[in-house]
């Protein structure tokens, strides 16, 4: 009956079909095939993949005549027509053998997809011996093709058989192989299509266990590699970061180089006051030097621009990748600190020429209330001292909170128990003021005294501090028309002085 309803087919079709000349029938009917399989017409796909197959085995072109038998072979067992399958499969393989006699050449790279359906036949039949034929006989073609792409599917296909029959041991191994060649390479969206594909393989060969087992390895592997990808890229951001500094290290040397030749110049200008005639020439190279000092200073001005620019781009760069992380990690959280810190010296930079508004204070007052807000952090014993004079001063509360609050939380984590810790304030002149924090900690070494204002001039470790509090500290002052400086003269601790000019 079903030879009947074939030939039937086989007539309507050839009856509807229109002519075609002899070099295009293959492609015409494989282009009919193609239209029929989208339109899930499965039987008149498989009859045009059929005669597309005919059609180019008869011209000897091996590769598409093997595309589209293949596909037939697949629609045939597809509907659990077996035998017609083996049957297509073998007459495949015996036209390639046919036409490496013929050209006196092998093609494995066309063995392969041949001997490849025959094992998908033998896997879904679940004949686990004549499956493990296949597939040493495919590790073969792919060996002797030395193609990538075969090789690749080698693995998919290897790790697809070892899960169906439950030797997820060699199937994790197949598998793995090819997840750790591209993890190793740092062609991450690759292996992540690996999971992918692995995941679609098993939903598409109905394999429960093989299904389950991928998806809980690409959900593993992609929350690992998350963070690997976060450190990559804030190393090479961290590099080119490196790479800029460096560059704007040299052109302040050479900046302080020709401040120095200019101050000569000026000495020596004063000393040949009395010759009129040397005294011009020397002038007018003075101007020339100023002129291109001038030129040096825009073009460290614009590099320090782009410094800062490229600085704010590391924050909003890594941002969107740490949200993906476990903000609860110290690494984590450290990067995200950091971040918003570079963040802030960035604004402070683009916004000095901004000055921040002033009010009436009093003083005694503010002071209390900074030092009530260190007294849960400091050590046992430890005397806490406020030195401030009721006394009405102009200065902005929130800014200058601002840094006191820092040095005393510094001071307060330095200083031992039964130490001491100071804040002062001291009236200089009519529009002169300090604030002054000492403490009898540890103290600042000599070494870490040159750079303690200075951002990024050392690595450290991020969950240790960035480093960037008295860098943002000093920027505030300078914005309120002051300074912020160590007194190196004091010995027994560390003490900071915060001047303001109203």
């Amino acid at each position: 009956m079903r030879k009947v309803i074939n030939y039937l087919i086989f007539i309507a079709l050839c009856y509807c079909c229109p002519s075609v000349t002899a070099q295009g029938k293959g492609d015409e009917l494989m282009k009919q095939a193609h239209e029929s399989l989208t339109q899930q017409d499965y039987i008149r796909a498989r009859y045009m993949y059929l005669q597309a197959y005919n059609a180019y085995a008869g011209d000897n072109l091996y590769e598409k005549a093997v595309r589209c038998g293949v596909e037939a072979a697949a629609l045939y067992h597809r509907e659990n027509y077996y035998k017609e399958a083996f049957q297509l499969l073998f007459n495949i393989e015996q036209a390639l053998i046919a036409g490496e006699q013929k050209t006196g050449q092998s093609m494995p790279a066309l063995r392969y997809p041949v001997t490849r359906e025959r094992l998908r036949m033998y896997i879904k039949l679940r004949n686990t011996a004549r499956a493990k034929e296949q597939l040493d006989k495919l590790e073969g073609w792919a060996q002797a093709a030395q193609v990538d792409s075969l090789n690749t599917n080698l693995l998919y296909t290897q790790a697809n058989y070892y899960y169906t029959f439950g030797q997820n041991t060699q199937g994790d191994k197949a598998f793995n192989k090819l997840v750790a060649l591209y993890s190793q390479q740092k062609d991450y969206d690759k292996a992540e299509a690996c999971y992918k594909e692995m995941i679609d393989m098993g939903r598409r060969a109905g394999n429960t266990a093989m299904l389950a087992r991928a998806y809980e390895r690409y959900m593993a592997w992609n929350d690992s590699t998350a963070a690997l990808m976060a450190q990559d890229k804030y190393n090479e951001l961290k590099a080119q970061y490196d790479g800029s500094l460096q560059t704007i290290e040299e052109k302040d040397h050479s900046l302080a180089t020709r401040q120095y030749t200019i101050i000569g110049l000026c000495i020596l200008a004063v000393i040949l006051a009395a010759a009129l005639v040397l005294g011009g020439i020397v002038l007018m190279r003075f101007i020339l030097l100023t002129r291109k000092q001038k030129k040096i200073i825009e073009t460290v001005n614009e590099h320090n621009a782009q410094k800062t620019k490229f600085i704010r781009n590391i924050s909003t760069q890594m941002q969107p990748t740490l949200d993906t992380l476990d903000a609860r990690q110290p690494g984590v959280q450290a990067l995200k600190d950091f971040t918003a810190h570079i963040e802030e010296l960035s604004a402070l930079e683009d916004s000095l020429d901004s000055p921040y508004e002033m009010e009436e204070t009093n003083v005694s007052t503010f002071c209390e209330g900074l030092m009530d807000r260190i007294r849960e952090e400091v050590k046992p014993n430890v005397t806490l001292t406020v030195n401030a004079p009721k006394l009405m001063v102009r200065l902005n509360k929130e800014h200058t909170a601002k840094i006191l609050l820092h040095l005393l939380q510094n001071a307060a984590g330095h200083t031992p128990a039964e130490g001491k810790i100071w804040l002062d304030f001291k009236k200089r002149g009519a529009h002169t003021h300090q604030f002054v924090v000492t403490d009898t900690g540890n103290g600042i070494s000599e070494t870490a005294r040159e750079n303690l204002f200075k951002p990024f001039s050392e690595v450290k470790d991020l969950t240790q501090g960035d480093g960037l509090g008295l860098p943002i500290c000093a920027l505030e002052a300078t914005k309120m028309n002051g300074s912020l400086s160590l007194d190196t003269d004091y010995t027994k601790g560390a003490r900071f002085v915060l001047e303001l000019h109203a």
